[in-house]
C-alpha cells in the first residue's frame, strides 16, 4: 500500500505543474492512504516481531544449546537487514528514489513471507492455551475480590492447585508443567482461596473468582521481570542516539577522507558490524574460551544473562564517556580555527560506535534470551515484545529528557547545549549527563538483578 501510494503521488501531476509530493496539495483521500499505510506496517512489526523470535526459538528442545544460540543469530539477521536498509536503501531514496525504495522493501518482505512458509510443513507447533492477557487480568480481579479473605496458615496445600479430569494437576499455558508456589507477592495468592462460592469439582469454576497457583505464578513472574526490564530502557535512549545526536556530531566534523566525503548518517555501519562481529565473536571464541578455563570450578558455563545485561550498561556508559571527550576534542578544533566545521576527521566517532554496538549485543541479545527462558512457555512472547517495547519507551525517554534539558540550559537567551550550531553549546555534557544517568540505573539494576528469583517448574509425571 505505501508502495502503490507513494508512486501515485510521485507520478501524479498536480495543479502548480509540478509532480507529487513538492505540491503538497495532496487531496484528504490521498493523504490517508500514506499514513494508513504507515500506520499498518508499524502494526505488523508489532505482530510478527515478538512471535518471530518466540516462535524460532520452540524449534530447539529446551536445553539444546542451540536454543540459547538462537536469539544471538536472531540479532545478526536482523541487523545485516539494517544495514541493508542503511546502505543500497539509504543511497537509492538519497537520489530521490523513493517510491523504488518502498518497492524494494515490498519485494523483500514477500521474499521473506514465501521462505517462511516453505518450512510451515516442518515447524514444530504448540497448541495455543488461551489468551495470556485474561489470564493475567483474572489473578488481579480473583485477589481484589477475596482481598479481604486471610491466606491458609498451613502453606500452599490448602490452597487450588487445579484438577484435570484425570486428577493430574492444571498446568501454565502450553507448557504441560506447573510452576510451584513462592513467597512472594502475597496478594496474588488471595486468588487461590477456595470458598464455598467456588464450584471446583471435575475442575469447573469461575475463572473471575479462582485461580490456579500456576496461574498466579506466571502472573508473579512477569512481575519479577518488570524491575529489570525498567532498568535498560535507558541503555534504549542511549541507543537511539546513533540515529540522531550522533548524526549531528558527525555533521560538524571533516567528512571528507581522500577526497571521498562520508556521509555522517553511514557511520552507524560501524554500530552495526560491531554487534553483528561481536555476537559472532563471542560465540565462536570467548565462550568457549571462558568454558574452558572454568570446567574445573564451580561457575557456571557461562556468564548469566543478568551479569550480560550489566556488563552491556558498563559498556554503554564507556560509549557516551568517549563520545563526550570527542565533542570536546571537535569543538576545541572547530572554535580555535574560527569554523563552524571542525577539522577533526569524522573517522574519530568509530569508537564510540564500535562501543555502543557491544553493549547492544550485550543488552538486546541477553535480553531475549532472559526473557525468553524465563517466563513461562505461554507468555514467551509477551517477553520478547516487552524486550522490543523498552526500545520504543527509550526513545521517548530521550526525547523527553531533551527536552528538559533544552528548557532549563536555554534560559536567559543562552543557546543551550544543543543549539543549531554545535560549536556555541555543550553536546559533551548531554553526553556525561545520559552516562551519570545510565550509571544511576546501573546501581538499580545490580539490586534488582541481586534480588531476582527465577520460578521453579515441576514436570508432569507421565501416564
Amino acid at each position: 500500500m505505501l508502495s502503490v501510494t507513494t508512486s501515485f503521488l510521485l507520478l501524479k501531476p498536480h495543479g502548480c505543474g509540478k509532480v507529487g509530493l513538492v505540491c503538497n496539495s495532496h487531496s484528504p483521500f490521498e493523504m490517508a492512504m500514506f499514513y494508513i499505510s504507515i500506520y499498518i506496517i508499524a502494526l505488523g512489526n508489532g505482530g510478527y516481531e515478538p512471535s518471530l523470535a518466540t516462535f524460532g526459538s520452540d524449534q530447539f528442545d529446551e536445553g539444546n544449546s542451540s536454543n540459547q544460540s538462537f536469539y544471538s543469530y536472531f540479532y545478526v539477521a536482523a541487523n545485516l537487514g539494517s544495514l541493508f536498509s542503511e546502505t543500497v536503501l539509504a543511497y537509492v531514496q538519497n537520489m530521490g528514489a523513493w517510491a523504488l525504495g518502498f518497492w524494494v522493501s515490498t519485494a523483500s518482505a514477500v521474499v521473506a513471507l514465501l521462505v517462511f512458509f516453505t518450512g510451515s510443513m516442518r515447524y514444530k507447533n504448540f497448541k495455543p492455551c488461551g489468551n495470556p492477557i485474561s489470564r493475567f487480568c483474572q489473578v488481579v480481579v480473583a485477589a481484589w475480590r477475596k482481598s479481604a479473605l486471610e491466606i491458609p496458615p498451613h502453606g500452599d496445600g490448602e490452597l487450588y492447585h487445579g484438577v484435570h479430569g484425570n486428577g493430574r494437576t492444571a498446568a501454565s499455558l502450553g507448557g504441560g508443567r506447573k510452576i510451584l508456589h513462592t513467597k512472594g507477592f502475597r496478594f496474588l495468592d488471595h486468588a487461590a482461596i477456595i470458598t464455598s462460592d467456588d464450584k471446583v469439582e471435575g475442575g469447573s469454576h469461575n475463572p473471575w473468582r479462582l485461580c490456579t497457583i500456576t496461574q498466579i505464578e506466571e502472573v508473579k513472574c512477569v512481575l519479577r521481570l518488570l524491575p529489570v526490564w525498567l532498568c535498560t530502557i535507558t541503555f534504549s535512549g542511549i541507543f537511539v542516539q546513533t540515529a540522531s545526536l550522533f548524526v549531528e556530531q558527525g555533521a560538524a566534523m571533516n567528512t571528507v577522507v581522500n577526497n571521498f566525503h562520508i556521509p555522517p548518517a553511514s557511520m552507524t555501519i560501524f554500530d552495526i558490524v560491531s554487534v553483528c562481529s561481536f555476537i559472532i565473536f563471542y560465540d565462536k571464541l570467548i565462550l568457549p574460551l571462558y568454558t574452558k578455563l572454568i570446567s574445573n570450578t564451580v561457575l557456571p558455563t557461562s556468564p548469566s544473562d543478568l551479569k550480560k545485561m550489566g556488563l552491556g550498561l558498563v559498556v554503554a556508559i564507556a560509549a557516551m564517556i568517549t563520545a563526550g571527550f570527542v565533542e570536546i576534542q571537535r569543538r576545541s578544533n572547530a572554535v580555535d580555527g574560527g569554523d563552524e566545521l571542525s577539522s577533526l576527521c569524522l573517522l574519530w566517532q568509530i569508537p564510540q560506535y564500535v562501543l555502543l554496538g557491544v553493549a547492544e549485543a550485550f543488552v538486546y541479545v541477553a535480553q531475549f534470551d532472559f526473557f525468553g527462558s524465563k517466563a513461562p512457555h505461554g507468555l514467551k512472547s509477551l517477553g520478547i515484545g516487552l524486550c522490543m517495547a523498552s526500545t520504543s519507551i527509550g526513545s521517548y525517554l530521550c526525547s523527553l529528557v531533551l527536552a528538559v534539558v533544552m528548557e532549563i540550559t536555554t534560559k536567559g537567551g543562552r543557546p543551550g547545549w544543543i543549539p543549531a550550531n554545535l560549536n556555541e553549546g555543550h553536546l559533551e555534557r548531554f553526553f556525561f549527563l545520559m552516562a551519570a544517568l545510565t550509571a544511576v540505573e546501573l546501581a538499580v539494576y545490580i539490586w534488582f538483578a541481586g534480588r531476582y528469583k527465577c520460578i521453579s517448574l515441576e514436570r508432569e509425571e507421565e501416564e
